[in-house]
């Protein structure tokens, strides 16, 4: 860490006092600083790119075409704003998400937010074991081996590994995403029309098209992917120092993330929407479809992507809630504990692997209501954890001079304002096709 943060006040100087030679060996120098802390803010990101993520996106693709792509602009946006906050709170605080929430509102509505969260992780996690076992299955291989075979390979590395190897473990799953935009390119799309669509807005008040728009919002912007953030930043000890580099790995992970998101939407849009197929039950689902279109490569690319993802989101998902829940019961927590020193955090991580795996291999699991109803839970817990987030930034008591300006908050409370009203939007349509 000294290493970082010398190299960092190294190049306040603007570099083009030193010779050409001595510019490019710091530039060199830097971009190898910017990769020590390469990490959290990638890794967050790209875990919004679940299993259910992937089903919303190749939803919006067959049903919608390339109509809603313009959309990914200011999700985009908004996820850097709600990214950057949380990163800025963990190096200037010191503290996780929960942590905050807890001194900041009191233990009760600290109880009630993480008992939420608790009950929406789990079910996301199960639909994690579920994307894993259909990934498997479309290789020809038994969930009854894949499940239990990855599950204790992720609960082996977060225990038995160091927070380091861990980290690296996540970041190279992150390269399967990379799966997607081979697809796409597979698919063969009308580029002048994705360049068209994603730069024009348009609007439908019809009821699925508003679902559709409101469920891209609120997969890509998860009450998770932010608590994780912060307890990865703060657990690998990064301080104010750090800020600009912690920021820049924030951006750098959403712009990527949101990327790919849009490369299934075009991958699907280009493949199953031409040909009529606008409903779509699963992510494997639209594995399948592509086949007959894009070729079989396309499929196992497809399927390759899903399991990664569903891979890195198993393992992100459940720490992020140990992390939370540690934090919240003011217990120990963090990688580089031991079961001995972080009993109820290793313990907590613990269970939901088991839960999930054992949950996910019952015949005939109920997917899609399972996914409804923690779409509900996250429906209603993610105006909180905005309003939480935005609260805390803005707090002149715990941030100091790293509080939000006065633009910067206008548009971060503007984000939660219409996030709110759209998850509780979503909420509320859930809740009638439910019943």
């Amino acid at each position: 860490m000294n290493f970082i943060r010398f190299s960092d006040r190294k190049f306040v100087q603007p570099l083009r006092r030193f010779p050409a030679r001595v510019r490019r060996r710091l530039s060199s120098y830097r971009f190898y600083v910017y990769l020590a802390v390469l990490g959290p803010g990638i890794i967050a990101a790209n875990a919004g790119n679940d299993a259910s993520g992937i089903a919303t996106y190749s939803s919006v693709g067959a049903a919608y075409g390339y109509t809603l792509l313009w959309a990914f602009i200011p999700m985009t946006l908004s996820l850097i704003v709600v990214q950057v906050m949380c990163v800025r709170m963990g190096v200037v605080t010191g503290k996780g998400l929960a942590d905050l929430i807890r001194e900041q509102f009191g233990v009760r509505w600290t109880a009630l937010v993480m008992l939420a969260l608790l009950i929406a992780n789990t079910g996301v996690i199960i639909s994690e074991f579920v994307g894993i076992a259909q990934a498997s299955e479309l290789f020809g291989i038994s969930r009854y081996l894949t499940i239990p075979v990855t599950s204790a390979a992720i609960w082996w590395l977060v225990v038995k590994g160091s927070q380091k190897r861990v980290e690296r473990v996540f970041l190279t799953m992150s390269l399967v995403f990379f799966g997607y935009i081979i697809s796409a390119f597979l698919a063969k799309p009308d580029w002048s029309q994705v360049a068209v669509e994603t730069v024009k807005p348009s609007f439908s008040f019809d009821s699925g098209y508003l679902f559709m728009m409101t469920a891209l919002i609120g997969t890509t912007i998860t009450p998770f992917m932010q608590i994780y953030v912060q307890s990865a930043v703060v657990e690998k000890g990064m301080d104010k120092e750090d800020y600009s580099l912690v920021r820049a790995d924030a951006v750098v992970g959403t712009i990527f993330a949101c990327l790919i998101s849009a490369f299934i939407v075009i991958c699907t849009a280009a493949t199953l929407n031409v040909q009529g197929v606008t409903e779509l039950d699963s992510a494997a689902t639209a594995a399948e479809a592509l086949a007959p279109v894009a070729g079989v490569y396309a499929k196992y690319l497809f399927a390759v992507g899903l399991f990664g993802a569903a891979m890195l989101a198993m393992g992100v998902l459940p720490l992020a809630t140990a992390y939370s829940m540690s934090e919240a019961l003011g217990f120990e927590k963090g990688l580089s504990h031991s079961f001995r020193e972080a009993p109820i955090f290793i313990g907590i991580f613990t269970a939901l692997i088991l839960i999930g795996a054992v949950v996910a291999l019952i015949p005939g699991l109920p997917q899609i209501k399972l996914l409804l109803f923690t779409q509900c839970i996250n429906g209603l817990l993610l105006p909180v954890v905005l309003i939480a987030i935005v609260s805390l930034a803005n707090n002149r008591e715990i941030m100091g001079e790293y509080q939000n300006s006065r633009w910067f908050n206008a548009l971060a409370w503007l984000i939660a304002i219409i996030v709110s009203c759209l998850s509780l939007l979503l909420l509320g349509t859930t809740i009638i096709d439910f019943f």
